[in-house]
């Protein structure tokens, strides 16, 4: 099967689909300063910023030379004028950051879906908003969430990871959803959700209003056999009604996704939960499934590892992996006005990336979903950039803790396709 190929970052070029090269510069020895003039309290604790500066040295540069180079090829050498020779005529990477075509992060285009499984990770958007019972807009979540993540180097400063060298990205764009008709969306969402996931690429999808998360696990069910999958659930809402105004909206995700064999309600965590957009009835479905809900009063007293061990806990009892669902509302309403359901009171911008750090580098994660993100309430971007931060903190980790790139398809998917997961609606 051919390597992946594409324009801009994230695709290898040379040895194999999943090509990695391992830089060999050496450490440098630490710096001194005039009251520690040997270094010697750095050296026994250095800081962040130290550490940091280290872990770049390290990382190797291969992934960049190769997208100049494939730039220069496909889009022209620049003009005489221009001094620095790796800018090519036409734009075909990471700069400038106002150009180029509209994927995330400017991944490679994947137009032929059968070759998802080329690929470590792959990026699907969700468009869909009809199961909102408010604000509509979050169709448009994963334009905006694409456009603004060009604005983002795949380099983390603190991390020392660089995506564009550690793994292969691309985005297979958008699902085909139907507007004004969930049932229909579904069905498209889980069978979407199901090729990428039974393909072995790690799926992260951009919604999309919350009622993309029951078809988007079930897509995951179809593929787990035997397996069971735990859900961690970011949210300021418990959305766990069985029905509102009528249908399956953003309500009732984990309702009818805990109806599943495979997604049992006991190992469904919900964190950042409260405020006066709690229906009574998704609640006294918590009580009687035996869901786990801390709120926002419960992980600051606790302390976030407190409340990460006990998500971990939850979610990991008896399942073979974790599937995460992140609803950027679970965010004070503050740092994120472009949302469907906004309400103050939510987790502080870095609580929610401290969480996610502390999960997602404990678990063995399935997938992840970015959800109600609403650009046309959004201002100058904030709620847009916050799910791009959320996504990336979310691959770098999965690296760091050695979950990407994958080396094969994980235990728990199966090849088989098992269409009778979920209990047929009405």
């Amino acid at each position: 099967m051919p390597g992946p190929r594409g324009f801009g970052r994230f695709c290898r070029l040379h040895g194999g689909t999943k090509a990695r090269e391992t830089a060999t510069t050496p450490t440098p020895p630490p710096m001194s300063s005039p009251t520690d003039p040997n270094g010697a309290f750095q050296r026994s604790h250095p800081s962040e910023g130290t550490q940091a500066l280290e872990k770049e040295r390290k990382l190797p540069l291969t992934g960049w030379q190769q997208e100049v180079d494939q730039a220069k090829r496909l889009g022209l050498e620049a003009a005489e004028s221009i001094v620095d020779r790796n800018i090519s005529t036409f734009s075909r990477g990471e700069l400038p950051h106002f150009a180029g075509i509209n994927t995330f992060m400017k991944a490679p285009y994947l137009e032929d879906v059968n070759q998802v499984g080329n690929y470590d990770v792959a990026i699907v958007g969700v468009p869909h908003d009809c199961g909102t019972t408010y604000r509509p807009g979050t169709r448009f979540g994963p334009q905006g969430i694409r456009r603004i993540s060009a604005l983002y180097t795949p380099y983390n400063y603190e991390m020392g990871v660089d995506l564009r060298e550690q793994i292969t990205l691309c985005d297979v764009g958008d699902i085909f959803t139907i507007p004004a008709n969930n049932e229909k969306s579904f069905d498209q969402i889980s069978k979407g959700i199901a090729h990428v996931f039974a393909s072995g690429a790690f799926p992260i999808i951009l919604g999309g209003d919350h009622s993309i998360g029951f078809p988007t696990v079930r897509g995951v069910c179809r593929h787990l056999g035997d397996k069971k999958v735990g859900i961690i659930h970011f949210d300021r809402h418990v959305d766990t009604q069985e029905i509102d105004l009528d249908e399956r909206m953003h309500t009732c995700p984990w309702f009818h996704a805990t109806n599943m064999a495979n997604a049992p309600a006991e190992n469904l965590v919900q964190l950042g939960i409260g405020g006066w957009q709690v229906p009574r009835e998704g609640v006294k479905v918590c009580h009687e499934r035996g869901t786990n809900v801390l709120t926002v009063t419960d992980i600051t007293e606790m302390g976030l590892e407190a409340a990460a061990q006990y998500a971990i806990e939850r979610a990991t009892d008896g399942t073979d992996c974790v599937y995460i669902s992140f609803d950027i509302d679970c965010i004070d309403a503050g740092f994120v006005p472009g949302t469907g359901w906004p309400e103050p009171g939510g987790l502080l911008p870095r609580e929610a990336l401290k969480l996610l750090e502390l999960i997602v580098r404990n678990v063995p994660v399935c997938g992840l979903e970015i959800v109600e993100v609403s650009p046309p309430y959004d201002i100058s971007d904030m709620t847009s950039l916050m799910a791009t931060r959320v996504i990336c903190d979310a691959m770098a980790h999965l690296v760091v803790s050695g979950q990407l790139p994958r080396k094969d398809k994980p235990a728990w998917i199966s090849d088989v396709c098992n269409m009778n997961v979920d209990q047929k609606w009405r």
